[in-house]
């Protein structure tokens, strides 16, 4: 195939022609995430939120490696045989991905896309690998509850309230390996390479997405500032695929929450799009409310990140699942801007994902 094919498909989608396989993908949560409904379904589960570490930030760090470690034995390789790494998190100057994954040797790419991070990571490792700039490619991201108030909001020793419309930062993290070779039928490393027989996972199709501020300034109602850019990533989707909703078995977003979802179905509703039978919130997915006390849900670059590895991904591979557009969203929350009084933009970004057969 010639790869300066023209690929570009609608105003903001990719239509790859050449296959992006999912070879693997791991997924490392902490004990509250452990105790939720996706709980077995978890690579690693760890009791202590430190992990082994003397920092909450490296505690992350520790987290998202060890993530990215699994996905990579999973798919029989070494941090050798990566052409790149994207990778990141919440943290200013993305701390996480850059004293965890960043000394694995593998050359690194920083990102920040708020929690819509696994999405974008997943855009540009797909990007990456279409165009034959790399056989393998890591995509990872992480988030940690306790390092996130301390960077965003109040000390945990402060204790203070959090309204009902507060998501909780998941703390987890998720690793996937991209390749332009299908998963080998047997690993002879770990079990549950992501094939089974001839039937695999490919990413399909990307939608990029763009800013939309609706000038929300309220830090501890994620969901709203979220939903709109969801919104407008599926319109744009199934605008630019010349898709409906029923073309997918099931759309979910990242982490928008309870409040969010309800406003996220609202706006499509007003596009004339309607998509609640098809439609999971992985913020939704990870806890169990109210009788884990989350409030509207979870949240956090590892919230999508590790139901994807967990949940999404198997789904697909059994079958039961054909099609799925996944669509992490992020509230771009910068304390600098939001001490001075700005809003909070959104984003999401669009990755689909199809079972195929050999």
């Amino acid at each position: 195939m010639n790869i300066t094919e023209n690929q570009q498909t609608g105003k903001a989608s990719i239509s790859f022609h050449r296959p992006v396989f999912i070879q693997s993908c791991a997924s490392v949560a902490g004990k509250k995430e452990g105790e939720g409904p996706l709980g077995s379904c978890f690579d690693q589960v760890w009791e202590n939120p430190m992990f082994g570490m003397d920092t909450w930030e490296a505690a992350e760090s520790t987290m998202q490696k060890q993530a990215a470690f699994l996905a990579i034995q999973k798919a029989g390789l070494s941090p050798q045989d990566l052409r790149m790494v994207f990778a990141g998190d919440l943290l200013a100057q993305t701390t996480a991905s850059s004293f965890g994954i960043a000394d694995m040797g593998i050359p690194f790419y920083g990102l920040f896309g708020a929690c819509s991070t696994m999405g974008e990571s997943l855009s540009l490792g797909s990007m990456a690998v279409a165009a034959g700039y790399g056989d393998h490619v890591l995509c990872a991201t992480s988030s940690h509850f306790a390092s996130a108030e301390k960077e965003f909001r109040f000390p945990l020793g402060y204790g203070n309230q959090r309204p009902l419309s507060a998501t909780w930062t998941v703390t987890g993290s998720g690793a996937c390996i991209l390749s332009s070779a299908p998963p080998a039928e047997k690993s002879t490393v770990m079990p549950s390479p992501l094939r089974t027989g001839k039937s695999c996972i490919q990413i399909t199709g990307i939608t990029t997405g763009t800013l939309v501020d609706y000038g929300f300034k309220d830090s501890m109602n994620m969901g709203a500032c979220m939903a709109p850019a969801a919104c407008h990533t599926i319109c744009q989707n199934l605008l630019d695929f010349h898709r409906k909703p029923s073309d997918y078995d099931q759309i979910i977003t990242g982490d928008l929450g309870d409040v969010g979802q309800h406003i996220l179905l609202d706006l499509l509703l007003k596009e004339n799009i309607d998509i609640q039978s098809r439609h999971q919130d992985c913020g939704l997915l990870i806890f169990d409310n109210p009788s884990q006390d989350t409030h509207s849900g979870g949240s956090g670059c590892g919230c999508a990140a590790t139901v994807l590895a967990a949940y999404i991904l198997p789904k697909l591979l059994s079958g039961a699942w054909k099609k799925v557009l996944f669509v992490p969203t992020g509230a771009l929350l910068s304390k600098t801007t939001f001490n001075e009084g700005d809003s909070i933009p959104g984003i999401a970004h669009g990755v689909v994902l199809e079972h195929v057969s050999l």
